[in-house]
């Protein structure tokens, strides 16, 4: 683990210590304890089943699939799985959370110990990637609550309990991160690796992906100092902004005389952290055995045999063969097998299903081609995405016509300008096969040298003014010249046949 950050104070310098709880929304139909279907947005108070809204004599049934979706996220991040787990009741009284407590899982949880890799660095400032080590300390499974929501023209609280008992991972880590950047950057990854292994689909907006960071600060040597937590932050750019400012102001909180109070705060629309309530200690919660579910048993390969129901028991040893590439084994491949930039690589792989994509166009196209190729998958087909706000996987585009696109722009039968024309066509519907469409919308490329000859004579006769001033040894002009030409032939001319051809020409013209 790297050293930890020092920051400068008015009285010196100061060290910040940050630990991380998130909550990650488990991908399943179905919500923890309850056949009640799990949807965003779905209309208030439709998605709540007799447990869900705590009525007396209903009983919990565990979800196997979310006990699987944990595990999968355990291995994931290097976590010993524990074959025997335990569900506790977490005792707090909010009117989203109808039994007045909370299912989790304090003793025992179904793994701990883990660790992430990740690498810290600015693109932007073009910093050298550094490898950071945050250890995972447990995650748990849990219920969510409900959801208040305040309507403050009205002056009044509803409550929505379609979110109440969705399955959720608790993910806990170790006090070993220092800055808001070491911070954002685990989230990022995490959310990554959750994405990929499909446990979580990682949205932070829709609150699929909390996070709650405990900061304390101190002056070197001493020990740690009080903590506080701010609650639910729901970006990867707030988790930073957030941190930074709450370091900020821990610092100028000490170094004016006050104290640091032990508080739950949350972020502003301005940025600002601040007080919601003061922070419950464990005892608070009056944590308490779960009476109405057995341990949690799983099985290995060793353990499982003939004499165990299949269909319920869980086989840690069959999730890990599922396992499939972990993001940070993907962009290290990446960069070997293709020799590309380990900061194309995380462009490529933290946009979901894009490094396959590329990867798919890359077996149809000449290494010699892959620069261009990532330059064509990063601006052009993420900017035709992103503008119809559509992920890789939700494309409408086949990979054979997005293959033959870059096919026919590689051999120089269309230009960029039509490649992109192509895919906007392609994007908003046209089910015309790329060479019909090439046809029929005139984007194939004029390469005739009689063709382009035409539409630089044209150009020079147009504009006298010009052709003098390259002739006065300003050759920049040319420029303007060949801007006249791409736009007479609609961006269909090759820059370079038609340089060359308006370069002679002007030339010829100048020794007469």
């Amino acid at each position: 683990m790297a050293a930890r950050n020092v920051m400068k104070g008015k009285t010196g310098d100061w060290l910040a210590v940050i630990g991380l709880e998130i909550h990650a929304q488990i991908a399943s139909h179905s919500k923890l304890f309850s056949g009640s279907k799990v949807k965003f947005m779905a209309p208030p108070n439709q998605l709540v089943s007799f447990f869900d809204a705590a009525l007396p004599g209903t009983l919990p049934v565990l979800n196997k699939y979310c006990v699987e979706a944990s595990i999968l996220t355990a291995l994931a991040l290097s976590c010993k799985i524990n074959k025997k787990s335990l569900f506790d009741r977490k005792h707090y009284f909010y009117a989203d959370m109808p039994a007045g407590y909370q299912i989790t899982q304090q003793r025992k949880p179904i793994a701990s110990n883990g660790h992430l890799l990740f690498n810290v660095y600015d693109d932007v400032k073009r910093e050298k990637p550094r490898r950071h080590r945050v250890n995972i300390k447990q995650i748990q499974l849990e219920q969510d609550s409900g959801k208040s929501l305040h309507d403050e023209e009205k002056q009044q609280t509803l409550v929505d309990l379609n979110r109440a008992g969705v399955g959720l991972m608790e993910l806990v880590t170790e006090p070993d991160m220092s800055n808001g950047k070491e911070a954002a950057a685990f989230v990022q990854e995490l959310q990554t690796i959750l994405e990929r292994i499909g446990t979580c689909n990682g949205k932070m907006a829709e609150g699929a992906l909390r996070v709650d960071a405990n900061i304390s600060v101190n002056k070197p040597g001493e020990p740690h100092g009080v903590r506080t937590e701010v609650k639910n932050i729901n970006s990867v750019r707030f988790v930073k902004n957030a941190i930074e400012y709450e370091i900020r102001r821990q610092i100028d909180v000490l170094e004016s005389g006050g104290t640091v109070v032990m508080e739950t705060r949350s972020l502003d629309d301005t940025g600002c952290t601040i007080p919601m309530r003061d922070k419950e200690d464990v005892l608070d919660y009056r944590f308490m055995p779960e009476p109405n579910l057995p341990p949690l048993v799983l099985y290995d390969d060793t353990t499982i045999n003939s004499t165990i129901c299949q269909e319920k028991a869980i086989n840690v040893d069959t999730l890990r063969r599922r396992m499939p590439e972990l993001p940070e084994d993907q962009r290290q491949r990446l960069t070997e097998d293709y020799g590309i930039t380990y900061s194309n690589a995380v462009k490529l792989v933290n946009e979901e299903g894009l490094a396959d994509l590329f990867e798919q166009l890359c077996t149809a196209s000449s290494r010699k081609e892959t620069k261009r190729l990532i330059n064509w998958c990063l601006i052009d087909i993420l900017k035709c995405l992103h503008q119809r706000n559509l992920t890789v996987k939700q494309s409408p585009i086949p990979v054979e016509k997005l293959s033959d696109i870059f096919s026919s722009l590689q051999s120089g039968e269309i230009s960029a300008k039509s490649a992109q024309k192509l895919l906007e066509l392609l994007f908003d519907g046209d089910s015309r096969s790329v060479s019909e469409i090439m046809d029929v919308e005139n984007l194939r490329q004029i390469t005739s040298e009689e063709e382009v000859l035409k539409f630089c004579t044209k150009a020079v006769n147009e504009e006298p003014d010009l052709v003098e001033v390259y002739q006065s040894r300003n050759k920049k002009v040319i420029n303007k010249l060949m801007g006249i030409v791409q736009m007479k032939s609609k961006g269909r001319i090759e820059p370079q046949l038609a340089k060359r051809i308006m370069e002679e020409l002007l030339e010829r013209r100048r020794r007469r």
